[in-house]
This record gives C-alpha cells, structure tokens and sequence, in this order.
C-alpha cells in the first residue's frame, strides 16, 4: 500500500454549533424520560429480596390470567364495535349518519373507573334499573329472578369495552375514508353483495389502522386500574398498586411491573408492526371515495341500533346518573374540598402541558432539522412513556428521585449541616415529570403533525438567508406552528386530568385532585359526592373529542 493511499478520505465539515446544541437536548430529554422504565428493569432485577419464587407460586399466574382474559374480552369487543360502527358511518347511507360520525368519540370523553361507578350503582340490586324491574314484575327477592352480577369481570370487559371501543373506531374510519372507490367498484362488479366486498377487499385493507386501534384500547385497559379495582378483578395494575402500598414491598412490585412491561413490549411491537404494513399505493390523484350503500326498511333500523346503544351504554347512560346525582349535591360545587380540587388538577395538568408540549417542541423539530437515525431512535425511546401503565410508571419515577434527593440532603447535610429533605419526591414535581413521561408521546404526535405541514421551502429559504436552525426555528417555524401547539397542549392537559393510577401513587399527602378525589369517594360508597368532580373530569374531556371529530374529514363522498 503507497502513502497515498494511506491518506483517510477527507471529513465533512463539522455540524454548526446550533445543530449540535439541538442534538444534545434532544439526547438529555430522550435519557430522562427514558429513565422510569430503566429503573424498573433494573430494580426487578437486583431486588434486596428475590420473591419471583414467592409471587410465581402464590399470585402472579392469576394476575396474569384475569389480566389476559380482560385484554382478549375488551380486545375482541372493540374490533367488533368500532370496525362495524366505523363502516357503517363511513360507507352506508342511513337516519342520523352525520349525528353518529362524531357522537360515537363521545365515549372517550368518559375515564373508564367513572363508568364503572356510574354502571355499579345503575345495575346493583339496589340500583334504579333492578328496582324497575322488580316494580314490573312484581319480584321481591333476589331468587325470584336471576340477573348478572355487575362486580365482575365480565362487568369489567362489558364497560372498558364501551368507553375504548372509539379507539378501533377513529383507525378504522380513517382508513375506510382513505380507501379508492375503484378497489371496491371492481369487487362489485365480480358479483360480490356489499357484505362480501366489505369481509375480502375493505376490511383487509383496513387491518392495520384497525390492529393500531385494538392495541391503543389495550393499552388503556392495561392501565386501567378504577375499573378493575371496582369491579373485583384482581389485574396485574392493580397487584403492583397493592404489592407495593398495601404489602410495603417494592421489589415485589417492581418484579410484577417487569412483567406488565413484556404486555406492553407486545403490543407496542403489534402496533408498529401494523403501522410499517399500513402504506399501500394509491393512485397519484387523491382517490375518489365510492357513493355510500342505501341502506333499507330493517337494515335502516338496525344499522341505527347498532351506531346508538354503544354511544348510550358508553357515554349517554353513565352521563345522566352523574348530573341525577349532581343535582341533589349542588351546593359542593362551592365545597373548600372541590374547589381545592379543581385547582390542584388544573395547576398539575397546566404545568404537564407545558412542559411536554415544549420538550415535544425540541424533539420535533430536532427530528425535522437533523434527520439522523440517532435523533429518530431517541425521540422512539422518549415516546413510550405512552405504553407504560401509570401504576408502573409511578414506581419507575419515584425510585430515582427518592435516590437523588437522599444522595442531596446526605451531602448538604455532611458538609453544610443543611438537610433538605424530599425536595422532588413527595411533591407535585413528581407527578408532573410522570404525566410528561406519559403524555409527551401525545404532545409529540401533535407537533409532528403540524410540522409535516410546514414545507421545506421556507426553511431553506431561511437558510439561505443566514439563519441557522435555531434561528429559522424562532422566525419561521414558530408562528405557523401556533394551531398545532394549542392542539397539544390541550390534549396533554385533558389526559392529564383524567390520569389515576400516576397521581394516585405519586401526589403529596393529603393533595387531592379531581381523579383521586372521584376514586377515593367512590371506593368509600360515596357515589353521589364523588359525580361532580367525575362530571368535571367529563366536560373537559369533552374538549379533544371535539378536536378528533373535526379532523375527520370524507372528501368526495355523497351523503
């Protein structure tokens, strides 16, 4: 080999100090929200006692079991109910068409623990609808008749199922509406009925955007820990809550989160496996949408049926127990106890918001400027905080905080005599970092959104002005991304204020917000006190099911 070609090939020049700074954060909060679930994985993993022989032998398997057989119920209810809800809206011509293509969001307006209240004290034997039925039928013991026990777990499955179901529903939809008239003319025209072009061409087509939905309904039910609680099934969440506050034995707990972990790593791995086999080639020109089926005499009245009693049992039933118990306790909307309340989920909830829609902020546009494989993996570790139950999560959080804040006070005090205490564990600021690590997948998705929307043209002509990304990230970006911002913000901020199993784990004593202050009312009997914080918690999520029902267009169909 000669000297010359000895000689490396020549660098690129060095990224400008603004990409680097970029890249940096980017790589400091990818670290950070990434450390709850390291934490976990480490600490079941090196425990001070090894109790996986304990719980294997003794609770584990039926965790897992009860846990599985929820996932299966409101896994395979939710598919039915939101594809066949979803088509129906989407390609059938039927009465109040247009009423049910929004109103069937309404369900996720509703936490799923506040449905499970409102449906125990609905169908309890003592409750209104078996009062009624006794009133008719002229029953008056409990043998006289036999009706389903509501605390169970198909109670469980039968009111996730409802509330989750617009979950499959908006991925379903979305990807009926995208699909070209031409694909199911041809089906038509080779003498398949409507039903059949549906079962072979629309419904496999539709398979991935409907698998994401099943997974993110999953995913909520996994962290569901209200619901289940108040039902009596006995889930993984709920035995990492107990493990832990109630037993006093982390390692126990944290060895039962690794397992809700392998749920999570499944599912996530469904639902990304769905998204790569979702793009398929359409034609150039936006596709046209086929004319929708006429539908007649009963298939009028039973597509209405099946649009409206998922939308009654979801969110119309729950919601009038709720205001029939407000109304009798109107004079707690001026209680010290609600409105301190109130105030505590909307300081935590704004805080959150704030914070993920900022660091969203970084990471997006880091992911815009850069475009390195590195960055895209970082921002892919940062966004699973989604996945990850709030009851796992809130183990994950507090482990190291409580770690840095006794490492703090054992300096300050060995060198200064100063003891600092708890400063971030015990305190709001543990909620708010957990409810960023869990919601900055959605402030994320928001922003990416609208910077999608945002053409490379006018940042390289920022470029080329001399503006580096920083820079052109402050004049350009910014002011088009206002819509997207609020949009995330708000988001973040609803789901925060619905979120239970993080709060319940990590808030400071005697700090009550609207979701505990609901859980804890409730599972003390107390269902009238506990409806107007739960319709509280209702109205404000109302707000993002109005943002989803907007962005559901259908170009080109006939109504």
């Amino acid at each position: 080999m000669s000297r010359t070609d000895a000689i490396p090939a020549p660098k690129g020049p060095p990224r400008p100090l603004s990409e680097r700074l970029l890249g940096g954060a980017a790589f400091v909060i990818g670290l950070a929200l990434a450390l709850p679930v390291l934490t976990i994985i480490f600490l079941a993993f090196t425990p001070t006692e090894n109790v996986w022989p304990h719980l294997i032998s003794t609770v584990l398997p039926g965790y897992v079991l009860r846990t599985l057989a929820l996932m299966a119920g409101v896994g395979l209810i939710t598919f039915v109910v939101g594809t066949a809800t979803a088509w129906l809206v989407t390609m059938c011509r039927f009465p109040l068409r247009p009423l049910f293509a929004w109103a069937s969001l309404l369900p996720l307006a509703m936490p799923g623990y506040i449905v499970a209240y409102a449906y125990v004290d609905f169908l309890s034997y003592a409750g209104p609808f078996q009062t009624w039925l006794r009133e008719i039928f002229g029953w008056t013991r409990p043998s006289d008749y036999w009706f389903p026990e509501i605390r169970s777990l198909g109670g469980a499955i039968f009111v996730l199922s409802m509330v989750l179901y617009p979950y499959v529903f908006l991925t379903a939809r979305a990807s009926f509406i995208r699909q070209p008239a031409t694909q199911l003319e041809v089906a038509r025209a080779l003498g398949r009925s409507p039903w059949g072009a549906f079962r072979n061409v629309a419904l496999p087509l539709a398979r991935p955007g409907i698998a994401v939905g099943v997974s993110l309904a999953l995913m909520e039910c996994l962290n569901d820990i209200g619901a289940a609680g108040f039902f009596g099934v006995q889930t993984l969440t709920l035995g990492v809550y107990t493990t832990w506050l109630s037993q006093g034995n982390l390692g126990g707990a944290a060895q039962i989160s690794v397992v809700m972990l392998l749920f999570i790593f499944v599912l996530v791995w469904i639902e990304r496996s769905a998204r790569r086999k979702q793009s398929f080639v359409l034609p150039a020109q936006r596709p046209r949408q086929p004319d929708r089926i006429r539908l007649n005499g009963w298939q009028r009245v039973l597509a209405v049926i099946v649009c409206a009693v998922p939308i009654l049992i979801g969110f119309v039933v729950p919601a009038l127990v709720l205001m029939s118990f407000a109304v009798s306790r109107l004079e707690d909307a001026l209680s010290v106890t609600y409105l301190k309340a109130v105030y505590h989920s909307l300081l935590l909830a704004g805080l959150a918001a704030g914070f993920a829609v900022a660091l969203g902020l970084v990471l997006g546009y880091a992911n815009r400027a850069l475009r390195s494989r590195v960055t895209g993996q970082i921002i892919r570790v940062a966004s699973m905080g989604y996945a990850i139950p709030g009851t796992v999560l809130g183990i994950g959080v507090l482990i190291p905080l409580a770690g840095f804040d006794n490492a703090l006070d054992g300096f300050l005090r060995e060198n200064f005599g100063i003891s600092t205490g708890l400063l971030l564990s015990g305190s709001i600021a543990a909620v708010i970092f957990a409810y960023v690590v869990r919601f900055l997948a959605v402030s994320f998705g928001a922003i990416e959104s609208g910077l999608q929307k945002v053409t490379p043209n006018v940042a390289a002509a920022a470029r080329t002005l001399g503006r580096g990304p920083i820079s052109a990230f402050f004049e350009v970006h910014l002011p088009l991304l206002r819509p997207a911002l609020v949009a995330a913000g708000l988001l973040v901020f609803v789901d925060c204020m619905k979120e239970l199993p993080a709060t319940l784990i990590l808030r400071p004593f005697d700090f009550e917000t609207l979701a505990t202050s609901v859980f804890m009312l409730a599972s003390l009997g107390e269902l009238e006190q506990s409806a107007l914080p739960a319709l509280t918690i209702v109205a404000a999520g109302l707000l993002p099911v109005i943002l989803l029902s907007r962005s559901l267009h259908e170009p080109h169909i006939t109504s």
